[in-house]
């Protein structure tokens, strides 16, 4: 059996770490830098770093920062925003990135996704889909959740599975820093309907919310922030609780 994954999330504006509720009211959670190469040390599986204000500003991502990073941690590390071209993937990849997530470009121009996946392998490719339960149906928002569209979310990950993806980040925003547990239902749904792994993302606040995502959820990979920036659940003693639970996990 795949040992599921725990991967910490660098939310990067102005070159800092920052941790918002509902994607706003944001807060400084430290240096990135500084952060990525504790959690390699501590035990993380994964790194995600997204760059929040890239699309906002319409902009690539920085890539001195995700070079300076990269020179620290010696995990699978994800970079994402505002990444619309080869070129910048291929800038990013160069610069130390193992992955690129890509979100809002790609439901602008979906064939993004095919190319990106022909050009680097589709492991390359992580699909992040911010999505909000608007009267029981899931639909995709754009631009760090500022943007709702009518794309509903199940459609998309389909969509996003043919045309290449290697995996799919889901961020639910009305879970996302409540601190109230992964949108389980929502997970579960979409780990049945697609055959890539699923990262769950939005709603971390104790361990039982990973064993939950986990089993009740079916997700693949745990993403959290705040949990882990302020030191709430240490990396260690997560992995330790679930393997308790009998969730394959790598100590």
């Amino acid at each position: 059996m795949l040992t599921k994954r725990i991967i910490p999330c660098l939310d990067i504006k102005n070159g800092r770490t920052v941790k918002g509720v509902n994607f706003i009211n944001l807060i400084d959670a430290g240096d990135p830098v500084v952060l990525a190469k504790q959690y390699a040390d501590l035990g993380a599986d994964e790194l995600v770093f997204l760059d929040i204000a890239a699309t906002l500003e319409n902009r690539g991502t920085t890539l001195d920062m995700v070079l300076k990073v990269a020179e620290q941690v010696n995990i699978p590390f994800t970079v994402g925003g505002g990444i619309s071209s080869l070129e910048h993937v291929d800038a990013l990849l160069k610069c130390g990135a193992d992955k690129v997530s890509i979100n809002s470009s790609a439901v602008k121009r979906p064939d993004l996704i095919n190319e990106l996946s022909q050009k680097f392998g589709s492991q390359c490719v992580v699909v992040a889909i911010d999505a909000k339960q608007i009267d029981g149906e899931w639909f995709v928002h754009l631009a760090g959740g500022t943007i709702p569209t009518d794309i509903k979310l199940f459609e998309w990950a389909k969509e996003v599975e043919e045309r290449g993806a290697g995996e799919i980040l889901f961020t639910s925003m009305n879970h996302d820093g409540t601190k109230a547990g992964f949108a389980n239902e929502a997970l579960a749904y979409l780990s049945d309907l697609v055959n890539i792994p699923i990262i769950a993302s939005g709603g971390a606040g104790n361990v039982q919310h990973f064993i939950d995502t986990f089993t009740l959820g079916k997700s693949d990979a745990a993403l959290a922030a705040s949990v882990f920036h302020f030191g709430e659940i240490p990396i260690l003693e997560l992995k330790q609780k679930l393997k308790e639970n009998n969730i394959p996990v790598r100590i």
